[in-house]
């Protein structure tokens, strides 16, 4: 196995694969140099003599500033790097450096999956308990809990989402909660759903049925707990019914063309952009390819490579709409006193990743090198196909979520060191790392590392979309065997 690798010709660093000791001999691409220092995995040293000021390039991109003279066989970090980003920035269409030409869609796919009455598809038959506020939640999980054994027969799980909101909001923050609760009561995984709430919060029932519009009567039931002298017994009784209604499902062939994938990234380390992102941008192309839906997220972490998307974007409409939500993020953070560039996080540093630059440039690798074809807000429902960009910050549970609640049937969760999280619907976890995959194997569901020794990019997601159809087709997931099932919303302004 390589012990270093140098991503891009035009970079002056390298990524050390393997823990990697000082006085080491390296021969990068004919550039032969002895290492000065230990290299942690997935961290970077110096191939030349870096100036002060001068950029660092990884990617073939700058990903920051030296903050001092670095020379060759030298650690790069933290210590000696810093960002070269500022604040909000002018960006110009057309692009600049390629244009994207429309693919063709590659033979048709079909998976088994759950054709719902409104034309919907999902992927799992659950029955789902979605409070409409915080104070109902524990009543949630009761409900849930004491109602387990009806998942039989069809019926693949009960689940509860406890959250802490509902009430004692203002603007655009009682609305995200509004957004987030109606895009999972409308979503296809769940065959059935019982609405909990309180009867005095301000995101009550009638607000609920208001947001939802057009809703279907047997799949989506209401019961407010100040109305009704046991509710939770009364919620267990709409649940037999829901679950027998439920039960009616069977699974049924259908094109890869309605599959809808959100891709998300967590505690990275220095090899996620090399590795598990990589391989989910050549899966995104694939069910680009054969006429599916991708969503990426977590706009923070494109600062820094946004214009890579944005010359990506299939039109100039999309393009304004991208630099609307990469701006419009910046302006959010300076609103609240807040740095633009507080990013990367203490896990993501002690894995390799020294500065935002660094993160976003192997973040955006999970979106392949298809065209960017729309923008979505925060809440908003995935309509189009081919890649999607979401406004949504880059916390795990809150990004997940918010894929979720705009429509993804799956989640595909790169990481580098590892996490137990789960989401309303079924998250893959993909190690970046097979010493990871291997250590935490109650948590990873699928070993990216290997790509350090054998094969390629190219086969691991060509593996990667046979995996992902096994778990539309019911395949369970390492968080979904824990019976793990999370969320959480975006909150913003005031609480009164």
């Amino acid at each position: 196995m390589k012990k270093a690798i140098r991503i891009h010709e035009t970079d002056n660093v390298s990524v050390a694969l393997e823990e990697l000791r000082a006085g080491t001999q390296m021969d990068e691409g004919g550039i032969k140099i002895k290492l000065l220092e230990d290299i942690p995995q997935g961290h970077k040293f110096a191939l030349s003599t870096i100036k002060k000021g001068d950029a660092v390039k990884k990617y073939g991109m700058p990903i920051g500033e030296a903050a001092e003279d670095i020379v060759a066989g030298q650690w790069v970090h933290t210590h000696n790097l810093h960002t070269g980003l500022s604040g909000v920035e002018e960006y110009i269409y057309p692009p600049s450096w390629i244009s994207y030409a429309e693919k063709d869609v590659a033979e048709e796919r079909y998976f088994w999956g759950y054709r719902r009455r409104d034309g919907r598809v999902g992927v799992r038959n659950e029955i789902w308990v979605i409070p409409t506020v915080g104070c109902v939640s524990h009543v949630a999980l009761a409900i849930a809990r004491q109602a387990s054994a009806l998942a039989a027969d069809g019926v693949d799980a009960v689940i509860a989402f406890p959250h802490p909101y509902g009430c004692s909001q203002m603007g655009q923050d009682q609305e995200n909660t509004r957004k987030i609760l109606v895009g999972l009561i409308n979503h296809p995984n769940a065959a059935g759903v019982l609405v909990l709430g309180l009867g005095c919060e301000n995101t009550n029932i009638s607000e609920i049925k208001r947001c939802l519009g057009n809703w279907e009567e047997e799949r989506v039931r209401f019961l407010a707990a100040q109305e009704c002298e046991d509710e939770i017994a009364e919620g267990i009784r709409i649940l037999e019914g829901l679950a027998a209604r439920a039960k009616g499902y069977k699974r049924e062939l259908i094109s890869c063309g309605e599959l809808i994938v959100g891709m998300k990234c967590g505690g990275s380390d220095g090899l996620s952009g090399i590795t598990a992102n990589p391989v989910v941008g050549k899966f995104s192309d694939l069910l680009a390819g054969h006429g599916g839906t991708t969503i990426l997220t977590e706009v923070p972490e494109m600062f820094g490579a946004e214009r890579l998307l944005m010359n990506r974007c299939r039109n100039e409409a999309v393009f304004r709409r991208t630099v609307e939500m990469v701006n419009g993020f910046k302006e959010y953070f300076i609103a609240h006193g807040q740095p633009v560039y507080e990013n990367p996080s203490p896990g993501n540093k002690a894995g390799g990743i020294s500065t935002l630059e660094d993160k976003s440039l192997g973040c955006i690798q999970k979106s392949g090198s298809s065209p960017v074809c729309g923008v979505l807000e925060y809440g908003e429902e995935a309509r189009g196909k081919g890649l999607l960009l979401l406004n949504a910050p880059g916390n795990d549970l809150v990004a997940s979520t918010a894929l979720a609640a705009s429509g993804a049937q799956i989640i595909l969760f790169t990481t580098g060191r590892g996490t137990p999280f789960a989401s309303p619907v079924p998250t893959v976890k993909l190690a970046s790392n097979s010493g990871l995959f291997r250590t935490k194997g109650n948590w990873m569901d699928f070993d990216c590392g290997r790509l350090l020794e054998q094969g390629t990019a190219e086969g691991l997601g060509r593996e990667l979309f046979e995996y992902v159809i096994k778990v539309a087709e019911g395949r369970r997931v390492k968080a979904e065997k824990a019976g793990y099932h999370d969320m959480a919303i975006w909150k913003q302004g005031v609480t009164l």
